[in-house]
């Protein structure tokens, strides 16, 4: 019976991981824009680097928040920033209008990573949430996978778009959002007090001066900066080297979310069975490979399997991370996940730079060279984790 209940109390919980995808429309979006307006790549990447500017500016304070008003307000605010982002595009999709969009993506999405993961936090304990967070990893991949079908669908009128075309996306996913937020806030949920007074800006920070949170944080920053890289890069890989169309080179996103979200599947079995440092070691083996394949091949076939193998490897480092960092201080959760989240900065800072490489150089090879020092960073880290 009490079993029973704890999966009652996932549901929402679930959804709302869901919506957390939501995020990752960005880079499907920004192709699509970009092909809309007529944006170069260092103007269409900053759509993505917008999406994820905002995590910088509110993980800390979220981390605050959650500790005078509660996990749970925080997660249902996120919920409605987030109805308010998907509401705009339906509208149009000028510039301005897209940018504000994606900022209030942006914003709500660093509200609900730093709020959702430690509420997870508060039905499941001890060695089973470092597979929990990999399920919800896993929830949050299905609509991250499914955003450039349904955008594609969208464009090619295969699905009813409301003369919308590809931006049908938005209204399908606002609904969404709607059943997440009524759900979530109908149930129930038991959260601890934080110990002693709420911590200060500089307390929070200070955190950063603890060797392991700042190599965890730094990891945070180079897994983000990957999957956002890889999901708006891949479309142009295919584009660049093999002249495929938007619409048929958009399958690459797809494809990278259909292996990730199989690799938070198999990895939310995986990790309750073998040691959270093995199983990064070989995650992170797969994107080395991966990325020096991109730089050799020409390939579809070849470029595929390299994408696959990114998001196979990249599907469970965060949970990974995520996990070790705020179970080294249990007693600092809320602060240690703001910092945490802050760390999807890193969705700002990987695709400006490989939008400005790409650029420089004529080729997406640049966005590769930026993603590969992702990777190497992770390799560095990798000793660094406690085994469990």
């Amino acid at each position: 019976m009490k079993e029973k209940g704890l999966y009652i109390k996932l549901i929402p919980i679930m959804l709302a991981f869901f919506a957390m995808g939501f995020v990752d429309l960005v880079g499907i979006a920004s192709n699509y824009v970009k092909a809309d307006l007529g944006l170069t790549d260092s103007e269409a990447n900053i759509f993505p680097s917008l999406v994820f500017f905002w995590f910088l500016i509110f993980s800390v304070p979220t981390g605050m928040l959650m500790n005078r008003i509660g996990r749970k307000k925080t997660v249902l605010l996120s919920l409605v920033v987030t109805f308010f982002s998907l509401l705009l595009p339906i509208f149009g999709d000028g510039y301005t209008l897209m940018l504000i969009s994606f900022s209030l993506l942006g914003i709500g999405n660093a509200l609900m990573q730093t709020s959702l993961n430690p509420l997870l936090s508060n039905v499941i304990r001890g060695d089973k949430l470092a597979s929990s967070l990999t399920f919800g990893q896993f929830v949050k991949a299905i609509a991250s996978f499914l955003a450039p079908y349904i955008a594609m669908w969208g464009a090619t009128a295969a699905i009813p778009s409301f003369g919308l075309g590809w931006r049908v996306l938005f209204p399908v996913y606002m609904v969404i959002a709607v059943i997440a937020i009524l759900l979530l806030g109908a149930m129930q949920i038991e959260e601890e007090k934080p110990e002693g007074k709420p911590s200060t800006f500089s307390e929070c920070f200070a955190l950063l001066g603890k060797p392991f949170i700042l190599l965890c944080f730094i990891g945070i920053m180079c897994h983000v900066g990957i999957d956002v890289g890889t999901n708006t890069t891949a479309p142009k890989i295919l584009m660049e080297r093999l002249g495929m169309g938007l619409h048929d080179a958009s399958f690459a996103t797809s494809l990278y979310f259909i292996f990730r979200t199989a690799g938070c599947f198999l990895g939310a079995i995986i990790l309750s069975r073998m040691s959270a440092k093995l199983f990064f070691g070989i995650s992170v083996m797969m994107m080395a490979a991966a990325m020096v394949g991109l730089s050799i091949f020409q390939s579809k076939d070849i470029i595929y399997i390299c994408i696959g193998l990114i998001g196979l490897g990249n599907s469970n480092v965060f949970s990974i991370i995520f996990s070790q960092a705020i179970q080294s201080m249990p007693q600092r959760k809320n602060e240690i996940s703001g910092l945490m989240i802050m760390g999807l900065f890193g969705g700002t800072i990987f695709p400006l730079f490989m939008g400005l490489l790409s650029d420089a150089m004529a080729s997406q090879l640049g966005a590769v060279i930026v993603l590969s020092i992702g990777v190497l960073y992770l390799i560095f880290l990798c000793p660094k984790l406690k085994s469990a």
